[in-house]
């Protein structure tokens, strides 16, 4: 600004010594307020669905949002509100396609449980992960659970998880910006049922089994 700028040539000019105390301080709080301003331009830069951030609850309206998978084409994508609207739903996040907890116990208890959520009118079972629709793909093919009829969606840039609160970082293993662990139940876009564990090394409130006791 102007004023920085004039008080940091009087300064150059004089020396800090020679400042009148106020002007030191004047000089201070503003660079403090133009690196706080400078900061939160950059965060929404960062994060430009920040104002639609929540945390996700029972009767909470789940955001719209663009998942990936992979089509007979390639790449393709689909919007989760095409998912909801006027269904019962099933999603479960998880950290990540091939990690260990998700690998043996995640998608495991969804694909023991699918049909008793098929009896209880369940329409699908989906499975996010912040992962690429090729990573999500080949890790369905490998547990099985494309083969028993579970929908694996990528989030690829995080923004669903960011947008309802379960993203986590956790930079000694490597995830950045993934989701915590958690299913809910979701009919026609509300949530009805939800299970979030306190570690995302847990598996156990958000599993199959558990989530059907709670339906």
């Amino acid at each position: 600004t102007l004023r920085i700028a004039a008080l940091r040539h009087r300064m150059i000019r004089l020396g800090p010594h020679r400042l009148r105390q106020h002007e030191t301080w004047d000089f201070i709080l503003e660079l403090v307020l133009l690196a706080r301003q400078a900061y939160m331009d950059e965060n929404d830069r960062r994060n430009p669905n920040k104002d639609i951030i929540m945390t996700i609850s029972n009767g909470a309206t789940l955001p719209d949002a663009t998942l990936l998978y992979m089509g007979d084409e390639g790449p393709a994508s689909v919007q989760l509100s095409e998912k909801l609207k006027g269904r019962k739903v099933v999603i479960f996040g998880l950290p990540g396609a091939y990690t260990g907890v998700c690998t043996t116990s995640h998608v495991p208890s969804f694909m023991r449980t699918k049909d008793q959520f098929t009896a209880k009118g369940v329409d699908e079972i989906i499975c996010v992960s912040v992962n690429d629709p090729f990573v999500m793909k080949a890790w369905g093919e490998s547990t099985g659970a494309a083969a028993v009829g579970i929908t694996l969606l990528g989030d690829a840039e995080g923004t669903f998880t960011k947008a309802i609160g379960m993203d986590f970082t956790a930079p000694p293993a490597g995830l950045i910006g993934r989701s915590k662990r958690y299913a809910m139940v979701v009919e026609d876009g509300v949530v009805t049922a939800l299970g979030e564990e306190a570690s995302p090394g847990e598996c156990d409130i958000s599993g199959g089994e558990s989530l059907l006791a709670m339906m």
